[in-house]
């Protein structure tokens, strides 16, 4: 019953979101934490970033951050309101609604900056 409708996915999606972020936050923090013990280091991871893969990289993780802090308000919603189990399926387009209009006003916009460095 439960397998491939869009509560699965939304788990499924939520989670992947979740160690992405995880992930990011970690590395964030170890580099960040360089400028105290290594500034040229810093320096140097920091000019590594300036690429247009980075910038595809962020573009990946405000899609990522725009999912997750989506879905959370709507399993909040499911886990807080009588009516959010009843709800679920129609909140999840909702939230992908929301995450595609993010991403729309972010992603060009992003993209434009990002690769009129380039070069």
């Amino acid at each position: 019953m439960y397998r491939g409708r869009e509560g699965m996915w939304s788990w499924v999606l939520h989670r992947i979101t979740g160690i992405a972020i995880f992930f990011f936050l970690l590395v964030h923090i170890l580099d960040t934490a360089l400028v105290r013990v290594a500034p040229e280091a810093y320096n140097a991871v920091m000019s590594t970033y300036k690429n247009p893969i980075m910038g595809l990289g962020e573009t990946a993780l405000v899609g990522a951050i725009a999912f997750h802090a989506y879905n959370g308000i709507r399993i909040i919603l499911i886990d807080f309101w009588t009516k959010g189990p009843k709800y679920q399926k129609v909140m999840f387009y909702v939230v992908i609604g929301l995450w595609v209009v993010t991403m729309a006003g972010f992603v060009p916009r992003h993209l434009m900056h990002v690769f009129s460095e380039v070069g």
